[in-house]
């Protein structure tokens, strides 16, 4: 099997493109020689298809998969998970405001836990952004009864049966180490670095994100509540 497979959504990220695949590339290559790119296309208007099939032309290490139209951050991700064939997963997004090389950090977690969920320090973002975060880290713990201080952060890392075990709807990708823990999985949260934007634009504004993140977040804290636990005796 395969060690890493490393997924990026990827939506309007034309003038990312080259520097992400060298970022990642250059961050894994001095540690690993078997993993895998899955840049999922979301069905960009930009011209970053074509970009990534170039891509692809010249490293047989990465693979596109294009969607026919935008379909959302939650699909690209579920795509993604569906290809990879690491024994472990990384999720990183195609804005590089995360640096791949906390893939490397992260991976040495994987010896006790299932699951290790970036949290950023340092995060430079707008007082806005910030201020909304830690807010909607807070109330989407207080409903779901989880403890995850940075649920949206994007570097994330998990073994190959946990992607296995999400059965994902629209939004929750906001909800992975949560969702990692429902199922029985063992999660970790580490420091990663981050840093502003240098290119393109956010797709997501601080309300739109406020409202539907609220509304996912009860739908989440109830399926919590209904899950069926049960143990065979003897087993």
């Amino acid at each position: 099997m395969m060690e890493l497979s490393v997924v990026v959504p990827i939506y309007n990220e034309r003038d990312d493109l080259i520097r992400l695949y060298f970022a990642i590339t250059g961050a894994l290559n001095p540690h690993l020689e078997d993993y895998e790119i899955v840049l999922v296309n979301d069905g960009s208007t930009d011209g970053s298809g074509p970009q990534l099939d170039k891509l692809a032309e010249s490293d047989a290490k990465l693979r596109v998969i294009h969607f026919e139209k935008n379909c959302g951050q939650t699909a690209a991700i579920a795509a993604g998970l569906k290809a990879a064939e690491g024994r472990y997963v990384a999720l990183m997004d195609g804005d590089l405001q995360t640096f791949p090389e906390d893939i490397i950090k992260l991976l040495p977690y994987m010896k006790e836990y299932d699951f290790a969920n970036g949290t950023r320090v340092n995060r430079k973002d707008t007082l806005v952004k910030k201020v909304s975060s830690k807010v909607g880290n807070g109330v989407r713990n207080k409903i779901t009864g989880d403890r995850i201080q940075d649920t949206g952060c994007p570097m994330k890392l998990f073994k190959r049966e946990v992607a296995q075990s999400f059965t994902l709807y629209e939004g929750f990708h906001r909800f992975l180490p949560t969702l990692a823990r429902m199922n029985g999985f063992s999660v970790v949260e580490v420091p990663v670095g981050h840093r502003e934007r240098t290119s393109g634009t956010s797709k997501y504004g601080v309300l739109n994100r406020a409202f539907v993140g609220l509304m996912d977040a009860i739908v989440i804290g109830w399926l919590r509540k209904r899950k069926i636990n049960y143990q065979i005796r003897g087993e």
